[in-house]
């Protein structure tokens, strides 16, 4: 694969905002048509990690909550953060307990993504969780969730009539309906 130089020159930088979870800089630049300008980037601390659940009647559970960013309310699939030292997959248990009370014995890993590189470095990794146990979710102060155990079908009728616009939770549908396609191609 081609090795891409970066086109842009940093002047001068400094950093707007810091706390926990992100840290905001401001960048003086020269863009790659020679123009001056201003560049804003967010740094997030955490890695983004979202769970598709399936059991074994294809069943699969969404969160719903109120976003405050979006002032609005929003279905989404379990997700939260870990921290960057920590393995992607045991942040994604942790999430997936925290906000439905599932623990699954098999994990695959199905997508890595950028959720808005105009403006930030936020990574994805999204999974996929089998055989499922039931216990008792155990949801952050801050999370008012209602869970929903739903057919995967209904899942994607959701999210193609915009009830579900979350970026990791069409992500991992359309990632697990592309699977169930390749898999029926293959027989």
């Amino acid at each position: 694969m081609k090795k891409y130089e970066n086109p842009w020159t940093i002047l001068d930088q400094h950093e707007v905002y810091e706390n926990p979870w992100i840290r905001v800089t401001e960048f003086q630049v020269i863009n790659p048509s020679g123009g001056r300008g201003i560049y804003g980037k967010v740094h997030f601390k955490h890695l983004a990690v979202g769970i598709i659940p399936l059991d074994a009647e294809w069943n699969t559970w969404l969160v719903g909550q109120y976003r405050f960013p979006l002032d609005a309310y929003s279905w989404e699939i379990p997700e939260g953060g870990g921290r960057m030292d920590e393995d992607p997959v045991e942040s994604a248990k942790r999430e997936l307990l925290e906000e439905t009370g599932l623990v699954a014995k098999e994990w695959t890993k199905i997508c890595t993504m950028h959720l808005s590189n105009s403006v930030g470095d936020e990574q994805a990794v999204l999974y996929l969780a089998r055989d499922l146990e039931q216990q008792t979710a155990e949801p952050d102060e801050t999370e008012q969730l209602d869970i929903r155990k739903l057919p995967f079908d209904e899942a994607v009728r959701m999210m193609e009539a915009g009830f579900i616009t979350d970026a990791m939770s069409i992500a991992a549908i359309q990632q697990i309906r592309l699977m169930v396609y390749q898999d029926k191609l293959k027989k």
